[in-house]
């Protein structure tokens, strides 16, 4: 079984410590958020949380998933993960809010899902009175609605930190190289812009995918409630399951490397459309070569190069980065 998260309490929301922002390990942060009047409105019913929600509505339209009560609250695929089991729709936050609402007491109710939404734009207002104080960090806050569902392991590239607050949530995570034992998807055909494990969660399949008991042995599991947050470091597989009728998640994303920076994962799509099809020779030489001038760059790696010649091999810079990607789609769009 996946083992319990380190948790730490009584950090200030405020005042977070670096050690946390900038942990390597998830980190379970109980009652960060408790001070949250989002959070005391959602201890007190879930038509309070709505109620409250609503006070920072200003017609917003928002992008919804909608599943049929079949799917059991799980978004993925099509049986032959050629579509999927769900409808992306744009709506009104408020209809959202009262659709919910309308199948509250129902035992098996549709699935309704509202992910990664601005919250300055959603809900104007809203962090004026619940809100992380993040320093220099350009975090950017969504908000996330929903009912009962789950959403498949995946990850994301900025660290995250997210903050439960209403409604119960449960985090499965595992580290980054526990990606052979996930049987990950499709990369460019996926539910939400992320690859996903193809593994149901509830009902793991170990004939299929017989791995995937090993990445159990290394995961990690919480447990939050309103007012708990956890933080998620980048790269890390986390399986989300929302529990309750009603519940509101925000996140602040944010990356450890300049805004101007590209994100590696074009750097991997490209690899796969130019080296991952080369013979074995080829690709052993150009790992090594990765290795020489990426994984295991050093201050030997360009030490016989005149400092002043050294351009890329050099610390990346704004206009350096600029040249190169300038000469980069020049070359791609030959």
């Amino acid at each position: 079984m996946p083992e319990r998260m380190q948790e730490v309490a009584g950090l200030d929301p405020r005042s977070l410590p670096e050690d946390v922002l900038k942990s390597t390990q998830p980190l379970l942060l109980r009652g960060l958020v408790s001070g949250w009047p989002m959070v005391k409105a959602a201890l007190e019913s879930t038509s309070a949380a709505r109620a409250y929600l609503l006070k920072f509505y200003r017609d917003a339209t928002v992008g919804a998933f909608l599943g049929m009560p079949d799917i059991d609250g799980r978004f993925f695929y099509s049986d032959d993960l050629g579509n999927f089991n769900f409808r992306a729709v744009k709506i009104k936050l408020d209809t959202v809010l009262n659709e919910m609402a309308r199948h509250e007491g129902a035992a098996n109710p549709p699935a309704i899902y509202v992910g990664s939404t601005t919250v300055d734009t959603c809900l104007p207002g809203f962090r004026s009175e619940n809100d992380i104080e993040l320093g220099d960090r350009r975090a950017l806050a969504s908000v996330w609605i929903g009912n009962h569902t789950r959403i498949a392991a995946h990850h994301d590239l900025p660290d995250n930190l997210a903050c439960v607050a209403a409604g119960q949530r449960r985090f499965t995570l595992f580290p980054p190289e526990q990606i052979d034992n996930l049987y990950i998807g499709p990369v460019d055909f996926t539910p939400a812009g992320q690859p996903v494990s193809l593994v149901d969660f509830h009902q793991p399949d170990l004939h299929r995918f017989p791995r995937f008991a090993t990445a159990l042995e290394h995961a990690q599991i919480a447990e939050l409630g309103p007012g708990d947050a956890i933080f998620i470091p980048s790269l890390w597989w986390h399986h989300v399951e929302s529990l309750d009728a009603l519940n509101v998640l925000v996140n602040y994303w944010w990356r450890q490397s300049p805004a101007w920076m590209d994100t590696p994962m074009h750097a991997l799509t490209l690899a796969m459309m130019t080296v991952r099809d080369l013979p074995p020779a080829q690709r052993a030489a150009l790992k090594k070569m990765f290795d020489h001038y990426v994984f295991d760059v050093n201050e030997a790696t360009a030490a016989h190069v005149p400092e002043g010649a050294r351009r890329s091999l050099g610390p990346m810079t704004e206009d350096l980065m600029r040249e190169l990607r300038v000469r980069l789609l020049q070359r791609l769009n030959r």
